[in-house]
């Protein structure tokens, strides 16, 4: 096992290396969100009891949320930062990240605890407009359920140290085990103990994301122990820091709640549609917007504790430029072959065609969002290199609210004005089929995040870059590229539908691959016509052979 951990154990500082490393990771365990949601789509669809099982994560996924992110990557780096020397593991280092995981752990338990006893009257919350049967479900679920946050919080809590040595390669594989345990539940713990076998199949996978990166934090000095002296000032420290940070998280951990509470009064298969195109939305922000937020924070981090506040700029106008010359264009290739997509992942065994119709109707909606989500996770840790958590703290609160505002308004519109209803079912393309009340809510969700998007990059601009518009021209040059890449992509669908049809898997597949295809070469003439900065940089990135190269890392020198 170590001889494996050592094959990937090289450290990549330059944020174009490590965000196209980690986006490649990022693909990989897509892949297998894909397949893991293929296989739901095939052995349940959208139905009363996927809805059970996307109803019975919101609770853990609080707790996670809440408790776990006291003790995130983004608050820690830069308390492990000043307690090392250099790269070399300290003492202080090992004693402080040992306090923290003896701390941490204890608060998980105690609070997994509670809400294992509480989880009875917190399901009223969750799916007010499930009955009594489906109500009682959700419960077991999600007490089988509270050992995920357990576990996949001291992951991450040990994931700051391949972060921190900037060990990419290693920090990528916990999702990729993670998505296999749940596709494991799936495919066989379900025929064996049904609804409940699900569950089983994401304490599993959580189980192999933290061993991955217990196994890592080791083999770099860290070994979790328990702490019988906690040095009570660093935790405190540490929780005033993130406080701020969790609360904007579980704000929006809040809103979706909200978001699943309302569609359990809607028909049967809402929570499930609404999930579905969500995970399939994640896919390109994984790859690309999370990517690079997640390259770009040590770097970050480390340019704010030497104060080096101009290369500080630099690496966020890069990383900021990144995710909108690769989301947009992704943008529009998503909404335009929506349904190919949705038909080739998930177009199997119990998945009909009004499913395939709605959550591509819900996808398109979706993907309108993907570059301001992109830029939410990496502005938001702009600022939590800087140790300002309270910013990022207060968009979050106001755009969740909104969120859950949006669902209310959206919902009452459509049920109640024929003309809203008729334009969106229209414009979508799913005017003869029922069940479209569900839209409103990707909806509610989209235009809040971009809100939110605005806001903080408003205040990115006032606090960091005096007022420079720092994605203006990637911004126009990459939209006119992408619309461009839309339109040959809608024209190529119309041409090649009678020549595949629409009846296969073959024929939908080829028809969305080859019109995608040709609608990204056009989108790369384009940008290389109007001689596009970011093109030149990728390019330039793969002749280094950066999966080859060994980066020598940046002086470390008044850290």
């Amino acid at each position: 096992m170590e001889k494996i951990f050592k094959i990937f154990n090289k450290e990549y500082v330059n944020i174009n290396q490590a965000a196209l490393l980690l986006g490649c990771f990022a693909f990989l365990s897509q892949i297998l969100a894909l397949f893991r949601d293929r296989a739901f789509a095939h052995f349940i669809g959208p139905s009363a009891t996927l809805d059970i099982y996307y109803a019975a994560f919101r609770i853990p996924d609080l707790i996670f949320i809440s408790v776990a992110s006291l003790a995130s990557i983004t608050v820690l780096i830069p308390f492990l930062v000043a307690k090392m020397n250099g790269d070399a593991v300290t003492s202080e280092a090992r004693k402080f990240l040992n306090d923290i995981f003896t701390a941490f752990f204890l608060v998980m338990i105690g609070v997994s605890i509670t809400v294992f006893f509480l989880m009875p009257y917190l399901v009223s919350f969750i799916a007010p407009g499930f009955d009594p049967l489906l109500q009682t479900k959700v419960v077991v679920l999600s007490r089988i359920m509270l050992l995920s946050p357990i576990l996949m919080g001291l992951s991450n809590l040990f994931g700051t140290v391949t972060q921190l040595f900037r060990k990419f390669f290693i920090y990528s594989l916990s999702p990729i085990f993670y998505n296999l345990g749940i596709i494991i539940g799936v495919m066989f713990f379900y025929s064996i103990w049904g609804i409940y076998g699900l569950a089983m199949g994401v304490v599993f996978g959580a189980l192999m994301h933290f061993i991955i990166q217990v196994f890592a934090s080791t083999t770099f000095g860290f070994t979790p122990q328990f702490s019988f002296s906690i040095n009570f000032q660093d935790i405190k420290r540490v929780t005033m820091t993130s406080l701020p940070r969790t609360l904007g998280l579980a704000f929006n951990n809040i809103a979706l709640i909200s978001i699943i509470a309302l569609a359990s009064y809607l028909e049967s298969g809402s929570i499930s549609i609404f999930n579905l195109s969500l995970n399939l939305q994640s896919v390109p922000l994984n790859i690309i917007g999370i990517s690079y937020a997640v390259a770009a924070f040590p770097t970050l981090a480390k340019s704010v504790s030497l104060g080096k506040m101009d290369e500080f700029k630099e690496h966020l106008k890069g990383a900021a430029r990144a995710i909108v010359f690769w989301s947009l264009p992704v943008m529009f290739l998503f909404i335009v072959v929506r349904a190919q997509i949705v038909r080739v992942i998930l177009g199997s065994g119990s998945f009909s065609w009004e499913n395939t119709r709605l959550v591509a109707a819900s996808l398109a909606i979706f993907s309108v969002s993907v570059v301001a989500q992109g830029m939410i996770a990496l502005l938001s840790r702009a600022y939590y290199a800087k140790g300002d958590t309270k910013t990022p703290l207060t968009v979050n609160l106001i755009c969740s609210i909104l969120i859950i505002i949006l669902s209310f308004i959206f919902i009452n519109l459509f049920e109640n004005m024929i003309l809203f209803r008729f334009f969106i079912e229209s414009i979508l393309k799913v005017a003869d089929i029922s069940g479209t009340q569900v839209l409103m809510l990707p909806l509610a969700y989209s235009l809040g995040t971009i809100v939110n998007s605005i806001v903080l990059w408003f205040f990115v601009r006032r606090d960091f870059m005096k007022g420079d518009s720092f994605i203006t021209k990637t911004f126009f040059q990459s939209l006119g590229a992408a619309f461009f890449l839309g339109l040959v992509a809608y024209l190529s669908l119309n041409i090649l539908s009678p020549i595949f049809g629409t009846t296969t898997f073959w024929g939908v597949f080829f028809q969305g691959f080859i019109s995608g295809i040709l609608g990204i070469f056009v989108a790369i003439f384009v940008l290389y016509f109007l001689n596009n900065e970011e093109l030149k940089d990728i390019v330039k990135t793969f002749k280094t052979k950066f999966w080859r190269a060994k980066v020598v890392a940046p002086s470390q020198e008044g850290l």
